[in-house]
């Protein structure tokens, strides 16, 4: 199972697939400005040597995210890559997932619905002031398809500025969708079918 989905390429710069010196700048300040996200929630001091680590994850990071098959496709805010960064991932529905699902903590019950024309009722969740001081907005929008997990997650550097971009996550998310492999006969080349 891979995922597709049409970001508005006015707004997003995708980060899956761009190697080399393509769309560096962009992977490079989405991964420091997660990096620096993580390390502000656990209440530590940003390192002088997140710039270096950045860099190298962001070398990294296509071919991590090629070597996942289309199961995972990244985007972030093209007129600011630091502002915001969206990631889409697709897990199977093993047990040890829905156990870990079942004992999320009781903030992340505050779901709405929402809906995707291609996998149908979802569940969104938006903590534009999470509890903890340091932690950024986000949003959190999962679909459970029977046997996959299709999770759209959101991360915010800017409070202030997080309920202005929402909508075009949310864009995002409408679209989002699976595409499937079949295979023809026993030895024969392999049909992609779109979403129906």
């Amino acid at each position: 199972m891979r995922l597709t989905a049409d970001a508005d390429p006015a707004r997003w710069i995708p980060v899956t697939g761009s190697l080399g010196f393509k769309g560096r700048r962009h992977r490079k300040a989405a991964i420091r400005m997660l990096l620096g996200q993580a390390t502000g929630a656990m209440g530590a001091a940003p390192r002088q040597g997140s710039g270096a680590a950045a860099w190298m994850m962001s070398q990294a990071a296509p071919f991590l995210m090629r070597k996942a098959d289309g199961r995972v496709l990244v985007w972030t805010w093209k007129d600011e890559p630091e502002l915001i960064v969206a990631m889409a991932t697709a897990q199977e529905l093993t047990p040890q997932l829905r156990t870990a699902r079942a004992m999320m903590p009781i903030e992340y019950d505050d779901t709405e619905e929402f809906r995707n024309p291609y996998l149908g009722a979802g569940e969104k969740l938006v903590v534009p002031i999470p509890e903890a001081p340091a932690s950024p907005p986000f949003a959190t929008y999962t679909w459970d398809t029977g046997t996959h997990l299709i999770t759209l997650q959101a991360v915010c550097a800017d409070r202030e500025r997080f309920g202005t971009v929402i909508g075009s996550v949310d864009e995002i998310a409408r679209t989002l969708r699976t595409v499937d492999d079949l295979s023809i006969g026993e030895a024969g080349p392999v049909l992609r079918l779109p979403p129906a």
